[in-house]
């Protein structure tokens, strides 16, 4: 059976349900700094794209991509932890680099926790690669390891 979920573009009252799930699976251990205000921030915002994945109403996850005019960043990318490996956080990426793609973007870069090798796999799964690392970059906690992937030809 196909589970079936929606993605679309995040609303103001999916703010709350975003910034709970970043405390809970991405800042943990971390001050909390994606809260609802800066979630809903970022919703607004023209050059940001925040999408989420619902099932029945239900937000089951998220991504925050902010847009350059050749590259984008996807500050943060979050799925349930009962839905991943479902597939879920693949048609999110995918929906991501889809949008990127209309919008001339070039690159999508992103940093993921050194130590996330569930997340450093996901990515490289889905053809991004390492080109750096940014020590103490969560908050002198844990460093990041820099992940880029092209979504065009260079020129």
């Amino acid at each position: 059976m196909i589970t079936q979920y929606e993605i679309t573009l995040a609303q103001a009252a999916d703010a709350p349900d975003i910034a709970e799930l970043s405390r809970d699976a991405i800042e943990l251990g971390l001050s909390w700094r994606w809260t609802q205000r800066r979630v809903l921030r970022s919703i607004r915002d023209e050059a940001t794209n925040v999408a989420v994945a619902r099932r029945d109403g239900v937000l089951l996850g998220f991504a925050i991509m902010q847009y350059g005019d050749e590259d984008a960043h996807i500050s943060l990318f979050a799925v349930r932890a009962s839905q991943r490996r479902s597939g879920l956080g693949s048609a999110l990426l995918a929906w991501l680099e889809a949008t990127a793609g209309v919008a001339g973007i070039r690159t999508i870069r992103l940093e993921a926790r050194a130590g996330n090798v569930a997340a450093k796999s996901f990515y490289g799964r889905h053809g991004f690669t390492e080109f750096g690392t940014s020590p103490g970059y969560y908050e002198d906690v844990e460093d990041a390891v820099r992940m880029v992937k092209r979504l065009g030809p260079e020129g």
